[in-house]
């Protein structure tokens, strides 16, 4: 048994594992995609303190070994449910059980999509969710981003220095981004803005080759290699709904102390109910309930 089971690998997660290694408490990390999650496939992170700049994976990686080197352990497997008991609780994942005194739920947020039929016909065939696990592949052709948030206009920009040409698709007439990304899209010679738009089909054979977008009334073509989604997150947390209470949106209902409906359930990062979703406020919630798990 394990004095505490952390489900998600993020800065949330992978911070809370630094903070209960360090008391002394035995740590599984329950990860059942990649370490860093969405943090890991963001081009530059300058809003960190300490770090002036650093790539995302780089600064995931190091988040990382740092929790392995005080003791804590990684098992790849998604948890499926959590059970609690007379010991504490039971991760039921499907390689297996885990059990644990206390729980900190840091499972993040996911990719928002489209919702169009031919969504999924493209993945990996010209459509990504990814700029800086994909972009490298779009290098001197054409490509479109949609979105109007900060990362959105980060991936733009990072296309756009090596792309041809970039599209970035907005449904306002406004982005909702940091003004700096704002004023460095305006100032990029090769990245065309469009906005009031929407994307309403993906076209292609065997690839993407266009998207339609319904703008000003209308509708037009814009030919390009490859759509970037930046359309937002959405929580995943449907598992455990019997355990703690979500919201309406399906985030877990816990506020700056981290603590869930559930006594011994730790809910930190974007996966939680919060106002600000950026990385030092998802590794301060790392140390806060990683804290209030060592006590339990």
């Amino acid at each position: 048994m394990s004095d505490i089971i952390i489900v998600g690998a993020g800065c949330a997660g992978l911070t809370a594992a630094i903070y209960a290694a360090r008391a002394g408490k035995s740590v599984t990390i329950l990860e059942n995609e990649g370490v860093g999650g969405q943090i890991s496939t963001s081009p530059r992170v300058e809003n960190y303190p300490g770090f002036k700049s650093i790539s995302g994976m780089e600064f995931s990686d190091k988040l990382f070994e740092q929790a392995c080197d005080l003791g804590a352990e990684l098992e790849l497997a998604r948890a499926e449910s959590i059970e609690k008991n007379a010991e504490g609780f039971t991760v039921k994942t499907e390689f297996g059980d885990y059990p644990a005194r206390a729980v900190i739920l840091a499972t993040g947020c996911r990719h928002r999509r489209l919702e169009l039929p031919e969504e999924e016909r493209f993945v990996g065939k010209g459509l990504s969710y990814c700029a800086v696990c994909d972009g490298a592949f779009f290098k001197g052709k054409t490509v479109a981003v949609v979105g109007g948030g900060s990362a959105a206009l980060q991936s733009a920009l990072m296309l756009a220095e090596i792309c041809e040409k970039v599209y970035l698709i907005h449904r306002r007439d406004t982005y909702r981004a940091e003004e700096k990304l704002v004023e460095q899209v305006g100032a990029a010679a090769n990245l065309e803005p469009v906005l009031n738009a929407t994307v309403s089909s993906l076209n292609g054979t065997d690839s993407l080759e266009s998207v339609t977008v319904a703008v000003n009334g209308g509708r037009s073509e814009i030919k390009t290699d490859g759509l970037f989604v930046c359309i937002g997150q959405q929580a995943d947390n449907a598992a455990f709904a019997s355990l703690v209470a979500l919201d309406e949106n399906g985030y877990i209902v816990a506020g700056e102390d981290c603590r869930t409906s559930c006594e011994g359930v730790f809910a930190a990062g974007d996966c939680r109910t919060k106002q600000v979703r950026q990385l030092t406020t998802a590794a301060a919630d790392g140390a806060v309930a990683a804290l209030a798990a060592c006590r339990v």
